[in-house]
């Protein structure tokens, strides 16, 4: 699959170094919204997240997306934007991801493939290859814009 570097606007909006920031990466590369918008949301998403649960204590501790975001606070977030969550153990070359914009989780990672493209700010195709040879990521599940359903 090609990859294209994206940041999805990061540096443009004053940040520098690196982060685990990939959900804001991610959704304001698939979405065509500035990092600064996204960041800002889930923030104040994450800040006013309500529930005694595990995960509610840990985006409440800590409710900066620089860090990772939660899954339930990213799936309500793309619903909200008009996406929906679709699960399924793919290939992140998977025929699937070669029309139409996609926000694909791998491995502790979510990236953005657009008509077969990767959008990133590296390569994250590719498994590391400790214990085993290098494959192609699984894409355990992916956001799809409800418009991409129809197509």
């Amino acid at each position: 699959m090609k990859f294209e570097f994206n940041d999805g606007g990061r540096e443009k909006a004053g940040y520098k170094g690196t982060t685990g920031d990939c959900v804001v990466r991610a959704i304001s590369i698939a979405t065509k919204t500035p990092y600064q918008e996204v960041y800002d949301d889930l923030f104040e998403m994450n800040k006013s997240w309500k529930g005694n649960s595990k995960i509610s204590k840990n985006i409440q501790k800590d409710p900066s997306p620089r860090n990772g975001v939660a899954r339930i606070v990213i799936t309500k977030y793309l619903k909200g934007k008009g996406w929906d969550r679709a699960t399924g153990n793919l290939k992140l070359d998977d025929e699937k991801f070669k029309n139409g914009t996609y926000i694909c989780s791998v491995r502790s990672h979510l990236t953005v493939v657009r008509d077969g493209v990767l959008l990133d700010s590296y390569d994250s195709q590719m498994t590391s290859g400790y214990f085993a040879p290098k494959t192609i990521k699984t894409v355990f599940s992916h956001y799809e814009k409800n418009e991409n359903k129809r197509k």
